[in-house]
């Protein structure tokens, strides 16, 4: 094991930088605090049993627990912001979280604070977002600690919010008409490259106190940038149509319709896109040599690697109070969900929901399903005809008219995915929770992850017809397990808000 060096406190470790910056620290000898408000977060991550890493589950705005959490680290990574949990107001949020911060780690006696900021020119004319980044840096440094700066563009990597805007925009739209941010030069960086500067704050007592633009190998405009992200997913150029009149409320509106981002994130991404985001020089490469700085070509190309190979790491929807920087990548998928309680013990339940297609039908609306089997066989899918290979179960990886079954864990879950020809990817989920000897309660949940502007198209096409289908679908169910119960009691079949989530849909 590499010899101890010294201990080194980490805010926003359940974030998209943090939750890699830890691992490396370790690799690197150093121990770690994790200072996080939800440290369930952390429970799937490898690294969480690390001897070396201790989890203190706090709040910034409370100083004194901070202080105390800090106890014993020389250096205190800053690496939190509030765009996504707090709204239009923070700006106003992340100056108090920053003087909390500050004043905690002059109490703990903390000698260097490292913070990652936005890349952008200083004076008026900036973005809120970058503005407000320029803020925190301030705040800071009031306390007299040394403050290291690191301000970063566009950071490319898998899972990122920039690599997901940006892969969106380009597979889903040939044809963009766009804001005339598009034409503003930007300087990307990989979160590798980011990474490894963060690491060499540590490593580098020159850089104390220091500001530093951090960026890649090349510059190019955002148009330029999303023709670099065609050509490394194989698709034609794009046609990209710049227009003066889309304003950034319209721009966030649009990001979020056609990307996994969320509105909240968008906009002061969105904002930021209209100053010029490029390094003033290369005094971070000289001051801290990266092992090899990567042009945007390469972190794209990386980052689609590690996408493809499901090596996402981190992602930009596990940051903040909820999940919402994927640790899949993969978007952000629709969602329909219905309940109903049901008089019947859940063997009962979940053997009703098993006789679910095939020559039994949907319990209802099996005129719409013959109706979409027939569509589906003419453009080259599997269509009902597949049927099913017994009347009465189901096991894991059998055919299901155009279902595949993907789980069955009799009697709590049954899981089918869509083998139909789709313009994206579905999965149709029942849970049965047991409430009692003879009481159940049936969750469906309908899954969609669209592929492209037609896959959006087909979600609220096809959302009307929910209400017919699913309720009917769940109606029938229920009536068939209380049947062979021989009770009639009829419980309110509710439907679940739930209009989009990260999902895991592969």
């Amino acid at each position: 094991m590499t010899q101890l060096r010294e201990h080194v406190f980490v805010t926003g470790a359940t974030g998209y930088i943090g939750s890699r910056l830890v691992p490396r620290l370790l690799d690197k000898g150093y121990s770690v605090t994790c200072f996080v408000r939800d440290p369930e977060k952390l429970a799937m991550r490898p690294w969480s049993e690390h001897t070396d890493v201790r989890i203190e589950k706090g709040d910034i705005e409370d100083t004194a627990s901070t202080a105390r959490a800090m106890q014993g680290a020389k250096t205190a990574y800053y690496l939190v912001h509030s765009m996504l949990s707090a709204g239009s107001s923070y700006a106003e949020h992340d100056r108090k979280l920053a003087r909390a911060f500050a004043t905690a780690a002059a109490q703990a006696g903390i000698e260097q604070i490292v913070y990652l900021g936005g890349l952008g020119e200083t004076g008026k004319g900036l973005s809120e977002h970058l503005s407000s980044r320029r803020e925190v840096e301030v705040v800071l440094g009031e306390t007299g600690i040394d403050v290291t700066v690191l301000r970063a563009a566009m950071i490319i990597g898998s899972g990122s919010a920039s690599f997901e805007i940006l892969r969106y925009l380009v597979e889903r739209l040939p044809v963009m008409v766009t804001p005339k941010w598009v034409q503003t030069r930007v300087q990307p960086i990989g979160v590798r490259n980011v990474l490894d500067y963060l690491v060499a704050c540590l490593e580098t007592p020159a850089v104390r106190g220091r500001v530093f633009d951090i960026g890649g190998r090349d510059v190019l405009t955002y148009a330029e940038l999303m023709q670099v992200m065609a050509r490394a997913r194989g698709l034609r150029a794009r046609i990209v149509l710049p227009v003066p009149l889309l304003t950034p409320r319209l721009s966030s509106l649009w990001i979020h319709l056609v990307t996994p981002i969320d509105r909240r994130m968008a906009r002061p991404l969105a904002e930021g896109l209209r100053n010029e985001v490029v390094c003033r020089n290369d005094e971070a490469e000289r001051a801290m040599p990266c092992e090899r700085l990567l042009d945007a070509r390469e972190a794209i190309e990386l980052a689609i690697a590690n996408l493809e190979a499901d090596r996402v790491e981190s992602s930009w929807s596990a940051a903040g109070p909820m999940p919402g920087d994927p640790d899949w990548s993969g978007g952000s998928a629709f969602v329909d969900r219905w309940r109903v309680e049901i008089e019947a013990p859940q063997s009962v339940v979940y053997r009703s929901v098993c006789r679910v297609g095939g020559g039994h039908g949907y319990y209802a609306g099996d005129a719409l399903w013959r109706l979409r089997g027939i569509m589906d066989r003419l453009v080259g899918g599997p269509g009902l005809r597949r049927g099913r290979r017994a009347s009465e179960s189901v096991s894991y990886g059998e055919a299901l008219d155009f279902w595949r079954v993907t789980r069955a864990d009799e009697p709590e879950r049954l899981e089918l995915h869509a083998e139909m020809k789709l313009p994206g990817i579905a999965r149709l989920g029942f849970e049965v929770e047991r409430l009692g000897e003879a009481r159940s309660r049936l969750v469906m949940n309908a899954r969609f992850l669209p592929r492209g502007l037609f896959g959006l198209a087909y979600w609220y096409a096809v959302l009307p017809f929910h209400g017919y289908v699913f309720r009917g679908m769940l109606h029938g169910i229920r009536r068939d397990a209380q049947r062979a119960q021989g009770t009639t009691r009829r419980a309110p079949i509710e439907r679940i808000q739930a209009p989009r989530e990260p999902a895991e849909l592969r």
